[in-house]
């Protein structure tokens, strides 16, 4: 997998508002927020898009949602409503080939999304 900017942030290279971090997932706001809340959460260990995970990835994927739910749980988000999405490949809008989870909340989402 060649580098990216996720690759970067997890190794402390380049400065990111860390908000979430345990032994497989790091969480930090997303630069170009799309709600109030707009939070990626990242494996840690890189996949570039949920087409390459496998079922020995299936703990890692789990440990990522657990995190976004957490997360969303800690900010007292839970109850009011969150979303959660997973672009995979350019034309779902994935722009950076290290997967990761968009959290976003903060206000009322529509469907479909667009």
């Amino acid at each position: 997998m060649s580098e990216t900017i996720f690759s970067k942030i997890i190794r402390r290279e380049i400065p990111a508002d860390i908000v979430y971090e345990d032994d497989a997932v790091l969480g930090f706001s997303d630069v170009n927020p799309q709600a109030p809340v707009h939070v990626l959460f990242i494996p840690k260990q890189a996949i570039p898009t949920l087409n390459e995970a496998t079922p020995a990835d299936a703990e890692l994927l789990g440990k990522l949602l657990l995190a976004a739910a957490a997360y969303a749980k800690q900010l007292g988000l839970a109850e009011r409503g969150y979303r959660v999405v997973v672009n995979c490949n350019e034309e779902a809008g994935q722009t950076v080939f290290h997967l990761h989870l968009h959290l976003l909340a903060g206000r009322r989402m529509h469907w479909p999304p667009g």
